[in-house]
């Protein structure tokens, strides 16, 4: 197997407060291959978009990366200075938010903020960053191309902002995408158009994709593997088509009993009782035993680590017989 695009280790990060530290991202890792899509997906709360932050370089102070680390190609990139990390960020890896306002500047025309990129990381004349800001604009489905390169952003839909938003971060041509809810703003028929736009991009052009996100509709159909976050570790991963059919983790199981099947003459939809566990009181043991139908003693006290099931891994100490017998 190749060597993969991100591979993270042991992430951990960690916010010192005034009454102790606070664990955000606790023991995660994961490897993503050039052409793959790897969504993760959990409650807010869960750690997701804090571990896309760090991955990145853009945890807000006094957050910090506390043990683990992170390589992209193989080159650690967690421990690297702010003004080289700063290079990597604009030429190696892009993020797409889920405002797109968040990445446009409203003052400058959107043909002139894409030229700015491409020249800030290629050494061409501004003609030809040009036509290729035409060619990605055309690339991401920007109808008029040629007209519309000289719009402001209030001037496109939120849909089409977003497509300007991708053409921006392809503009670079980097190696790692990581994409932080970019279609919860959106209504469904745009954020199908978006999801088949991300997924014929990301194929053609080989990157590496992180796709941020609640929506398990928006994973199923946008990516290849999965890892479901709960306060702040990975409680399984594996092949998306793996994960929603035989989930083993029992908030897995909770997450894809939430989801209406037409297919089902359930008359009810899955409930999971209580809410995530705030920073500041993160049960000992399993983090899910206060929640979870099936814990007993031990998940009260002992956590379980990620363990292999087929091609998957859930962190139960049920995986992989009981929890699936109930499920279903």
């Amino acid at each position: 197997m190749p060597d993969p695009v991100l591979s993270v280790r042991k992430l951990r990060v960690e916010f010192p407060t005034r009454r102790g530290t606070l664990v955000a991202v606790d023991d995660v890792s994961f490897d993503i291959a050039a052409g793959e899509v790897l969504g993760v997906v959990g409650e807010s709360g869960a750690g997701k978009s804090m571990t896309g932050a760090a991955v990145i370089g853009l945890l807000e102070p006094p957050g910090r990366i506390a043990g683990g680390e992170v390589r992209l190609a193989g080159q650690r990139i967690d421990n690297i200075g702010p003004e080289e990390m700063r290079k990597v960020r604009g030429r190696r890896v892009a993020m797409v938010f889920q405002d797109p306002l968040t990445s446009l500047n409203p003052l400058y025309r959107i043909g002139e903020q894409i030229i700015e990129t491409i020249r800030t990381h290629a050494t061409v004349s501004e003609a030809v960053a040009r036509d290729k800001a035409l060619r990605l604009l055309t690339d991401v489905g920007i109808q008029g191309a040629a007209e519309r390169i000289d719009a402001y952003p209030h001037q496109f839909s939120g849909g089409m902002r977003q497509r300007v938003v991708l053409a921006l971060a392809l503009a670079a041509e980097p190696e790692l995408i990581i994409a932080d809810e970019p279609t919860t703003a959106l209504d469904v028929s745009i954020q199908a158009q978006i999801i088949e736009l991300f997924k014929r991009l990301c194929r053609e052009r080989g990157a590496a994709v992180m796709l941020i996100t609640h929506d398990m509709g928006v994973i199923a159909e946008t990516a290849d593997r999965v890892a479901v976050m709960y306060a702040g570790r990975i409680a399984e991963i594996g092949p998306v088509a793996d994960v929603i059919r035989r989930p083993v983790h029992p908030y897995t199981v909770g997450l894809m009993g939430s989801i209406p099947d037409i297919a089902s003459d359930a008359m009810r939809l899955t409930q999971i009782p209580g809410t995530m566990p705030r920073l500041t009181a993160i049960p000992q043991g399993c983090a899910f035993h206060p929640r979870c139908a099936h814990a007993f003693a031990r998940c009260n006290v002992e956590r379980p680590e990620l363990a292999p099931r087929d091609r998957a891994a859930a962190a139960c100490w049920l995986a992989p017989t009981t929890v699936t017998a109930e499920a279903r």
